[in-house]
């Protein structure tokens, strides 16, 4: 807590991909729990791909999602009827279409890795999510990452040349390690107060619980 603003702070550690549609949802649940809770987050956002080998081109996210999981088209079709229906419900939205493609995001994170330096991490993720769930954008081409680094309030010249410089892809890669090494093989993983994970888009109330946890042992 500060001096201007006497809520508790609770630190939180989310472990994500940009393209995945379970990591906005449990943001959301967690935004919902942080007001309930009347808490603040210092959130740190680590990056974590779905598909690292993923090619240029990307794939048809149906055609992805059947050969990945397994699953049938019309088994896709209400994975993704449901999670547009519970991203309404929690004000975000989810605009699949037949066209829907899964990207590689590696320099997604470059540039999430990059943005926290300049204090913009949060508002990047956010318009990374809007970018590519709403807006059905390529988020692996330089020119729509760089459109959500304006959108961020980030310069955009700085953040292509800090894309170009490749200054950020190690610092990615051993943060990718570091999650992994400690057992994070699903996103989204939060981790509260550096000792709590929650694995999953676990709902507001189930991260209600885990805040009040925090701050009564923070008391």
């Amino acid at each position: 807590m500060t001096a201007q603003d006497p809520r508790q702070i609770v630190q939180i550690d989310i472990v994500s991909d940009v393209v995945c549609p379970w990591c906005i949802v449990g943001f959301r649940q967690l935004d919902l729990a942080l007001k309930e809770q009347n808490v603040l987050a210092n959130l740190r956002w680590h990056p974590f791909e779905l598909n690292p080998n993923m090619p240029p081109e990307g794939q048809n996210l149906r055609e992805h999602i059947m050969e990945k999981y397994g699953s049938t088209a019309e088994q896709s079709q209400q994975a993704r009827a449901r999670l547009t229906q519970i991203g309404a419900e929690l004000g975000f939205a989810f605009n699949f279409n037949d066209d829907s493609r899964m990207v590689n995001t590696f320099a997604a994170h470059q540039l999430l890795d990059w943005a926290e330096t300049q204090g913009r991490q949060h508002p990047l993720k956010m318009a990374l999510f809007e970018a590519y769930f709403t807006n059905q954008q390529d988020v692996s081409q330089t020119e729509v990452l760089l459109d959500s680094v304006q959108n961020a309030g980030l310069d955009r010249e700085a953040a292509r040349a800090a894309l170009t410089s490749g200054d950020h892809i190690a610092p990615v890669r051993e943060k990718q390690q570091f999650w992994s090494s400690r057992g994070i093989s699903g996103v989204p993983s939060m981790v509260f107060a550096g000792k709590y994970l929650m694995t999953g888009a676990q709902g507001a109330e189930n991260y209600s619980n885990v805040l009040q946890r925090c701050m009564t042992e923070a008391a």
